[in-house]
């Protein structure tokens, strides 16, 4: 069973990022079935560099569109996928120095996050964008 799944209420109405979010769902949802597994120690470091190459690519798309179209909350939003950043490096970090991370705190920080930020940050602009020929 997902930990988190795919439902039309996460839907910005752009093809575009609505797959890139998917993406995300699913790399929770990986993590989830390697915790049930009981193999989550062997699959976290490579689930936070999938976050990681993720971000980099989720982010540069939303971002190219809002300043693309000069989008009002830009700044704000830019901000919000910011702090993602610092704290999906500073889980790779404390990875890399070999101090244990819970496979729970990673998923439910994605979660949290994807949640919040989806239904809340990105909902505002799927309509902008839409009204700017973005579908």
């Amino acid at each position: 069973m997902p930990f988190i799944e795919w439902d039309e209420k996460y839907s910005v109405n752009v093809k575009e990022i609505d797959d890139q979010h998917k993406s995300l769902f699913q790399i929770i949802n990986d993590l989830n079935d390697a915790v049930s597994a009981g193999k989550a120690q062997d699959v976290i470091e490579a689930t936070v560099s999938k976050m990681i190459d993720y971000a980099k690519v989720h982010f540069a798309t939303e971002e190219k569109y809002l300043t693309k179209f000069r989008y009002h909350e830009y700044a704000e939003h830019k901000k919000e996928h910011d702090n993602f950043n610092i704290k999906v490096l500073a889980m790779h970090e404390r990875l890399k120095s070999g101090v244990y991370i819970l496979s729970s705190e990673i998923s439910r920080f994605i979660k949290d996050w994807l949640t919040n930020h989806i239904l809340v940050i990105d909902k505002k602009y799927g309509p902008f964008l839409n009204d700017n020929g973005i579908i």
